[in-house]
């Protein structure tokens, strides 16, 4: 056993690191390539560490006083570095070139990439390893614990319904989403189906396929709708006033990136879809 005087030094020095690592999370200059990863920092109470967040960074509402990087593709990496972060993350969803990734490493820039999986399981994991890697375990643990609480809360259909999610900006684009996006997991969640289930990803939506699948209720965007003109203008797409969702006028809208982003929030927006589905 260690003298007292050990002892007692050992744990001040411990207690030095630990505030030193604290210290030097809350002075670092970040980018966020990402709005579910933008989140989890404002969670953990580093926003005022954010120099710059990409345009899908929309809540809190207070992330829209940032510069923002630009879009998935679009965003350059002479845009990142012109706010002289001293790291930037991303993760696998970003769509965060490889050349801007390779760019921005090549100028000495610290880039970390984050796996984010659209499952409860993945977003736990990408909060606490945000948590750890900004040396926030005890801020990102109060994120998880509301989390599953909020998870907690739903109870799940004894008749699952049928649900088909609609991407829509205009009548000109209009997409519907297949298995393995991050809709088609929301609604696993929730203990309702995907009305689809022949294909992956998205597909352009048509009068016939959306007839075949009859979906029960129909899931967009706040923002696709309005692109629509309304609900009246949803019905009046080929097919949709020949579904069950259409002729019972069931339409569901959500902002987007709480309806997909799969971060903290996510408890809360899986119960206010199955609130809402009902």
């Amino acid at each position: 056993m260690l003298p007292p005087l050990l002892r007692k030094l050992g744990c001040l020095a411990l207690s030095f690191l630990v505030i030193h690592a604290d210290s030097a999370a809350q002075s670092l200059r970040i980018v966020s390539a990402n709005g579910t990863l933008s989140e989890i920092l404002a969670g953990i109470g580093l926003e005022k560490q954010l120099v710059g967040v990409d345009v899908t960074s929309t809540y809190p509402a207070s992330l829209e006083k940032i510069p923002r990087i630009g879009h998935n593709r679009s965003i350059a990496a002479e845009g990142i570095l012109s706010l002289n972060p001293d790291v930037v993350i991303y993760t696998d969803k970003s769509m965060l070139s490889p050349a801007v990734v390779k760019q921005l490493g090549s100028s000495g820039k610290k880039v970390v990439e984050f796996r984010h999986d659209y499952t409860r399981e993945g977003t736990i994991r990408l909060i606490r390893e945000a948590g750890a890697y900004f040396n926030a375990k005890p801020q990102a643990e109060k994120l998880v614990k509301t989390l599953e609480s909020d998870l907690s809360k739903i109870k799940k259909p004894a008749a699952p319904k049928k649900l088909l999610f609609i991407y829509a900006r205009g009548t000109g684009t209009l997409m519907v989403s297949g298995t393995g996006t991050s809709v088609d997991k929301m609604f696993e969640l929730t203990g309702h189906k995907n009305a689809v289930q022949g294909f992956t990803e998205f597909k352009p939506l048509t009068a016939e396929s959306l007839i075949a699948a009859n979906p029960d209720v129909l899931v967009l965007f706040d923002s696709g709708l309005e692109s629509l003109e309304g609900i009246d203008g949803l019905l009046k797409v080929p097919g949709v006033a020949s579904t069950s969702a259409g002729r019972n006028r069931k339409i569901v809208t959500m902002d987007g990136q709480y309806l997909t982003g799969f971060g903290p929030r996510l408890g809360k927006a899986a119960l206010e879809l199955a609130q809402k589905v009902k």
